[in-house]
């Protein structure tokens, strides 16, 4: 190897040490000008991680509570401990548990009440059930005009059974025209319209 090439390759080495440190210098300094905020970015990070890790555990621990005093309710309806765990932990499920006990009982009180729970399936089904229960006609007839009822046409059927109980026929049939042919309970529908309730 030449005396040119040596010093070729001293000045390569030079030059690439020289980058190096030029490149650490500046890093230093830009470290120096945003120390703080570097650290403050590093921080929420960190911190948003912890929370997120913190929340999800709190929801798991929520979630779990409410099942198992869901389950302590099936078989024991009448645990306080589980109805007040239920209640802080799930409203919604705790609307739902309150809403089938209703049901069981024939509680029309409960139903009404549950009409403006904030759980919207709530509200519906316990809408129709206080109407079906208490054979409101008016009731059942608002529950059928409503956009979406889950019931909606078991309401028209019910309200048509009670105007053919009161003998108004043709508008028992003009309610029973409102269900759709692809409807579950058209055959039902069209067998009250031909032959009626006796």
């Amino acid at each position: 190897m030449s005396l040119k090439e040596n010093i070729s390759m001293v000045k390569e080495e030079l030059s690439t040490e020289e980058q190096f440190f030029e490149q650490a210098v500046k890093t230093e300094r830009f470290v120096k000008k945003y120390k703080k905020p570097l650290i403050a970015a590093v921080a929420a990070v960190v911190l948003a991680v912890i929370g997120t890790a913190a929340y999800d555990a709190y929801a798991g621990s929520k979630r779990d509570a409410a099942n198992a005093a869901y389950l302590t309710l099936q078989s024991d309806p009448a645990n306080t401990a589980a109805k007040e765990t239920l209640k802080a932990n799930a409203p919604l499920l705790f609307d739902a548990w309150k809403m089938s006990e209703a049901i069981k009982s024939g509680d029309v009180k409960a139903l009404q009440a549950l009409a403006s729970s904030p759980a919207s399936e709530v509200a519906d089904v316990s809408s129709y059930e206080a109407a079906a229960i208490t054979k409101d006609a008016k009731a059942l007839g608002s529950y059928s005009y409503r956009q979406g009822g889950v019931y909606k046409e078991m309401a028209l059927i019910d309200e048509a059974v009670l105007l053919m109980q009161e003998g108004k026929t043709d508008e028992a049939h003009r309610r029973l025209q409102m269900i759709g042919d692809q409807s579950p309970l058209a055959a039902l529908a069209e067998a009250l319209s031909h032959y009626g309730v006796k």
